[in-house]
């Protein structure tokens, strides 16, 4: 039996991007400060993460916003000064907490996902 229309397994790929996309910006931070433009590169040459400064400019601004990630200007020698982004400390709990839900829910839909190459247990 199908239930998905055409297209539908693209869409859910899209969702599940956006959805994991600000916890993997999150992560990045977790180790040194980086510039926008740096994190676009970064996460473009992911596989599967593929993104531009449209989406990633917007969501940085929302992470600033709740408090997740704090900026500071710091001059470029290669052009105007750039901001850069660190993680707050209630960014690194939220990363904290996403990371071991996200183990749990992976191994959780891995198994599920394995069931039928078990022989149905």
């Amino acid at each position: 039996m199908r239930c998905m229309v055409d297209g539908e397994a693209s869409n859910l790929v899209a969702q599940m991007r956006r959805g994991v996309l600000p916890f993997c910006v999150l992560a990045m931070l977790g180790d040194r400060e980086r510039y926008g433009f740096e994190l676009v590169r970064a996460l473009a040459s992911v596989d599967g993460l593929v993104t531009g400064e449209g989406t990633i400019y917007p969501l940085l601004a929302r992470l600033r916003r709740q408090g997740l990630v704090e900026t500071t200007w710091q001059e470029s020698d290669a052009g105007p000064p750039r901001r850069y982004y660190r993680l707050a400390p209630s960014g690194r709990t939220t990363l904290a907490e996403f990371t071991g839900s996200w183990a749990l829910f992976r191994d959780s839909v891995d198994n599920l996902l394995h069931v039928g190459e078990k022989g149905g247990t």
